[in-house]
């Protein structure tokens, strides 16, 4: 082989006017430089891009870890006031526990003390009563009679003894009969003024029934005083502890929200973190790697300036005319052509002419124009270029084929990814997109209930006031009829007592036989005592009718309050509630459109990159695998001329 590439070179140097092999040393070194200086070149735009890109990314790193920075230190300030919130409101909601229980004590209580002294209240003015009754009794009685003491003293005590109430106007009478006795004893005056007669009698019973009523009054006043305290009290304690009960739901709701909104910001606080953490990793490791390829990139260069330099240095020397001059007069070309040396030649035209038809035949079966480029620079080059030349070619095509399949996988991974992200992305927009719709949605429907529940509470709180105004009304009709019910019945009881008496006392005397000629009063006695006695069973009817009625209106008024209450209380906690709900489901939505809006962009960049990848991955007029098929023809086409040439 070697001998057979030595014909080659001596011929050729023979046809091209005998180069000498120093000439030819001379050109290698020279295209060696030159592409050793267009690879430093290659090399410091390579690195150039690069240390853009590494800047770039810096940047941006930087700038990320900027912005994570300040928002881990505001959400550590957020999460510490919401924690203290929290820790605030807790204190608040136990100590408005703890208030509503000593309150609802304090009811209890009171509702003890008031039921105990109701009951002494209902003991000691039945009491007084009774007694003011039997003295009302007692005095008609002694009015239609004289009586002296001791008949005066035995009535009392007879009528004692079926009433109790009789038995304190007893002990009175018992005491004062007891006391003017002493004085008498002592030789004090004689009452005159009473003569223990009926007139007396009955003036003393006065003075106790004026005493007594009194007394009476009193208890009814203190009685009404208390009620009206306690009324006031348990009105007092009641509005505190509703105030309390709803400062306490509405401390507990916020302490709740609070609570949560801490926790999401935690949540969001440790997401941040690890993104910080990522990024300060990818920027530590950037940082490295570009400092050893920087030291690798200066390494790489000054070997290349070494190269360089030696190679321009033995260009230099081989150069002088020292070496050049002494080659061509020591050695030289031999000018005769030997039969060996012609014969080489003219198999090496023919081998060439074979080789450039082979790839005439191959360039317009494949459109190849490099081929066709090639074999039309056949017949204008020697032999060993022509030989290099499909070496060159061989090469460069399939650089270009490992070129082309790097940058077709790196096409396929972009692409890939792209896709990848794109629809990610895309379904996030359209999931935050809904969720932001469905959110307001919800916020307008939470709206609209807040309002119709609002205008329903003022409904309920008017309906109420007007209730109540009527209620009041009926209730002053009804206490004054049965006052003038309770007061007529009254009377005429008092009038049938006095009538029934008399005709009693009337009927006793009628007996003796000379005043049985009397009768004419007789007969109006049953119609004057029946009239009466119709009379008081109306007012007693009118006043059971009217008390009936009075404590079924007040019963149905009562119902339809403590309704209207649970309705407004219960429509009141809803409202709250869909207020604080709504105000969740807004600051929900802001999260949800700032994630939108921040997801929305990172598509837009992808979208961007796949404009940027379609002209150089997509836009292709030839396939990929035609690309490959056509140029592994080209490569065989090639082999087979170099077959071809190499065998001479």
């Amino acid at each position: 082989m070697r001998v057979v590439l030595l014909a080659a070179m001596l011929a050729s140097h023979a046809e091209s006017s005998a180069v000498s092999p120093v000439q030819k040393v001379l050109q290698m070194m020279t295209e060696m430089k030159g592409k050793g200086e267009k690879m430093v070149e290659e090399e410091q735009k390579t690195f150039r891009t690069y240390s853009e890109w590494v800047d770039d990314q810096t940047t941006q790193l930087g700038f990320d870890i900027k912005t994570a920075n300040s928002n881990i230190e505001e959400l550590l300030a957020f999460i510490a006031k919401a924690d203290s919130d929290v820790n605030t409101l807790s204190a608040a909601v136990d100590g408005l526990g703890s208030e509503i229980n000593n309150l609802q004590n304090e009811k209890r209580e009171a509702t003890e003390l008031r039921s105990s002294e109701h009951a002494e209240y209902s003991k000691v003015s039945t009491d007084y009563g009774e007694s003011v009754d039997a003295l009302e009794r007692a005095i008609q009685t002694m009015e239609s009679r004289n009586y002296d003491v001791a008949q005066a003293e035995a009535l009392l005590q007879t009528m004692a003894a079926g009433n109790t109430g009789m038995r304190r106007v007893l002990a009175e009478f018992m005491q004062v009969s007891s006391s003017t006795k002493e004085e008498h004893l002592r030789g004090g005056p004689a009452v005159a003024a009473y003569e223990f007669q009926s007139g007396g009698i009955v003036q003393l019973l006065e003075k106790f029934l004026d005493k007594f009523k009194g007394e009476l009054a009193d208890v009814e006043e203190a009685e009404s005083n208390q009620a009206h305290n306690y009324k006031q009290e348990m009105l007092h304690l009641t509005d505190t502890v509703d105030y309390s009960t709803k400062e306490l739901e509405e401390k507990s709701t916020l302490k709740a929200k609070r609570a949560s909104e801490s926790a999401a910001a935690k949540g969001n606080l440790a997401d941040t973190k690890a993104a910080l953490a990522e990024d300060q990793k990818t920027l530590a490791d950037m940082k490295t790697t570009f400092a050893s390829k920087s030291d690798q990139f200066k390494e790489n260069q000054s070997v290349r300036a070494d190269e360089l330099t030696a190679i321009g240095k033995a260009i230099d020397i081989i150069s002088d005319q020292s070496v050049a001059g002494s080659y061509g007069e020591h050695v030289g070309f031999v000018q005769a052509k030997s039969f060996l040396q012609v014969r080489s030649a003219s198999s090496r035209v023919a081998a060439k002419t074979r080789a450039a038809s082979l790839l005439l035949k191959r360039a317009q079966a494949l459109s190849s124009t490099e081929l066709a480029s090639l074999a039309a620079d056949f017949e204008a080059n020697p032999f060993d270029k022509v030989v290099q030349m499909i070496k060159d070619l061989v090469a460069k095509l399939k650089e270009e084929a490992a070129a082309e399949a790097e940058h077709k996988a790196w096409c396929d991974e972009q692409l890939h990814d792209n896709k990848i992200k794109r629809e990610k992305k895309t379904s996030k927009v359209n999931q935050l997109t809904a969720g932001v719709e469905g959110l307001t949605e919800d916020i307008a429907t939470m709206a609209q209930k807040i309002a119709t529940l609002s205008s329903e509470q003022a409904a309920l709180g008017k309906a109420m006031s007007e209730a109540t105004t009527q209620r009041q009304q009926e209730k002053a009709t009804n206490t004054d009829t049965m006052n003038d019910a309770s007061a007529g019945e009254d009377a005429t009881k008092q009038a049938l007592v006095v009538l029934k008496e008399f005709y009693s006392s009337q009927s006793f005397l009628q007996q003796v036989p000379e005043m049985a000629a009397y009768k004419g009063m007789q007969s109006a006695k049953g119609g004057v005592v029946g009239m009466l006695e119709v009379i008081s069973s109306d007012f007693a009817r009118l006043f059971a009718d009217t008390k009936a009625s009075e404590t079924a209106a007040a019963q149905e008024f009562n119902t339809f309050i403590a309704d209207s209450k649970a309705s407004v209380k219960a429509k009141h906690d809803l409202q709250f509630k869909t207020e604080l709900a709504k105000d969740t489901a807004k600051f929900d939505k802001a999260g949800v459109v700032k994630d939108l809006k921040s997801t929305q962009k990172e598509l837009d960049k992808a979208l961007g990159y796949q404009e940027h990848l379609k002209p150089v991955c997509l836009e292709v007029h030839v396939s990929y695998e035609e690309r490959v098929q056509r140029r592994k023809e080209e490569i065989a086409a090639l082999k087979e001329a170099y077959s071809i040439l190499d065998a001479k």
